[in-house]
């Protein structure tokens, strides 16, 4: 007897991108979004009242009682990641939303998508906006190569440290080097990358991508000396391609 991998017993895990901000959502993502969700009814949110919220803007209609939460964040177990999965093993279709953009990219969706794949369920990855790669494009830095690094250091020293790394890495592997920051510090990164970069290391800011006040703009690290771009509070992608 032959087993197919094609023979669909357990339910499909939709992981399904959420807008970088206040945007209609249709404006940002195909009404594929939209059909998927309204077919769903058992969703894993990173917090209850966003994944909700984000459910009832492009879907109206669905009566929010009827849809079952799970939630997948920092504080998530072992044995909750067993329980999510319990849908998809009685064969309900489920959808993974983050707070904003892709689920399992810079986010910790990963971990549940790592067990469905650990339980041979499909895994179905839906378009939509990711900051990440949005970013990327909008750069003109090398697109062949980059990587994505999260977070930098919060200690001034680390961060200046970790700051010259990636720029070596950069100039080794001519590879853009992508981060980003907790939105009230972008101003002081911002000041701090145009003083320890060196002046024609290539730096690229993109700010509220997708929204109304998107501002993205590239120069080097000695023209970023005079930046008078307010990026606080605003979420950033920080890109640069040493020099």
């Amino acid at each position: 007897e032959t087993h197919q991998m094609s023979t669909q017993t357990t339910g499909r895990l939709y992981l399904i991108p959420n807008v970088l901000g206040d945007t209609a959502p249709l404006e940002v993502m195909p009404i594929s979004v939209k059909k998927t969700i309204e077919a769903l009814r058992c969703f894993v949110f990173e917090k209850e009242k966003a994944g909700r919220a984000f459910v009832k803007s492009i879907s109206p209609n669905i009566p929010q009682d009827n849809i079952t939460v799970h939630l997948l964040n920092k504080f998530t177990t072992e044995e909750d990641l067993t329980a999510m999965l319990l849908p998809l093993q009685n064969g309900e279709d489920m959808g993974l939303i983050t707070d904003a953009g892709c689920p399992g990219v810079a986010d910790p969706g990963a971990s549940l998508v790592a067990r469905a794949h650990a339980n041979n369920m499909r895994v179905i990855p839906l378009v939509g906006p990711s900051s990440i790669l949005l970013a990327v494009m909008a750069a003109g830095l090398n697109g062949q190569s980059f990587a994505f690094n999260g977070y930098l250091p919060i200690d001034k020293g680390e961060r200046r440290k970790a700051i010259k790394q990636y720029e070596k890495k950069s100039i080794e592997l001519n590879q853009t080097q992508v981060f980003i920051e907790t939105p009230y510090r972008n101003n002081v990164l911002l000041d701090e990358l145009s003083k320890a970069l060196r002046p024609k290391t290539l730096l690229s800011v993109a700010c509220d991508i997708t929204l109304p006040t998107e501002f993205i703009k590239t120069a080097t690290a000695e023209a970023w000396r005079n930046n008078k771009e307010d990026l606080h509070k605003r979420p950033t992608v920080f890109s640069l391609l040493g020099s």
